[in-house]
């Protein structure tokens, strides 16, 4: 009983982290608009739109955290998101963007994680007493979203400009693999792994006539290869935030 409050304290500042990653999923995965990308990267430094997508990221960690006390935090992470994506729009090489692509996302989350341990003084030791695992299941969903779609997307790039277009609903392959990524995840954490198979064996055969009017090897790799990263990715999640859920209670 005299733990209590002390394990509440600790509570409160994974759930910080927690809605710090939150804030930065929405802020570069869902609120920035492929406009705001393309003119980040025609005119860097004097594009507006840089400082729209970091006063987006600085709405999205106050509304989420509403705590004034959270303001030194949160204006250290605006500068050195500030920071970090001016290095990646002056340094990236249309050859290298897929590098800079996923540096600059570690770059952010390290931000993320050293400046919540910095302003919040966390005891990581005693994080194993928390019960947010609902707040980490909903994290783990919204990365599998758009953060993972559009992350497949750079890193299967330099494929699919080799690839001709097969007239699809447009964005349909994007829908398609968020759909498919959540029910992988919801049957990991569910404990139906069995489903699974199921969902790998009704996607081949929908799949099987497209691959069959093509004739085309580099069509069948490049599905292969975007389907396994993606079940892949889910599979992980899921079981990483499992392990989790099940140490934080």
């Amino acid at each position: 009983m005299v733990q209590e409050p002390y394990i509440g304290a600790v509570q409160v500042e994974l759930v910080i982290l927690v809605k710090l990653i939150i804030a930065h999923l929405l802020g570069d995965f869902f609120l920035q608009p492929y406009k705001w990308v393309k003119d980040k990267q025609t005119r860097k430094i004097r594009s507006p739109w840089l400082l729209a997508h970091v006063g987006t990221h600085a709405v999205l960690m106050s509304v989420l955290l509403w705590d004034l006390d959270q303001m030194p935090m949160l204006l250290a992470i605006m500068i050195i998101h500030y920071g970090v994506d001016l290095l990646k729009v002056y340094a990236q090489r249309p050859t290298t963007q897929t590098f800079w692509f996923f540096l600059d996302q570690a770059l952010h989350f390290i931000t993320l994680f050293v400046c919540w341990y910095l302003f919040t003084g966390a005891d990581m030791p005693e994080l194993v007493d928390l019960g947010t695992a609902e707040l980490i299941m909903l994290t783990g969903a919204i990365f599998l979203t758009a953060p993972v779609g559009l992350s497949l997307k750079v890193f299967l790039s330099r494929w699919s400009v080799e690839l001709e277009d097969n007239n699809s609903l447009e964005k349909a392959g994007s829908y398609i693999g968020i759909l498919e990524r959540l029910l992988v995840y919801v049957f990991v954490l569910s404990g139906h792994w069995e489903a699974i198979g199921f969902l790998i064996a009704a996607k081949s055969v929908f799949r099987f006539s497209d691959l069959k009017d093509a004739q085309n090897r580099r069509l069948t790799e490049y599905i292969l290869i975007g389907t396994l990263l993606s079940f892949g990715l889910a599979i992980l999640t899921g079981m990483l935030v499992t392990i989790l859920a099940q140490t934080l209670q």
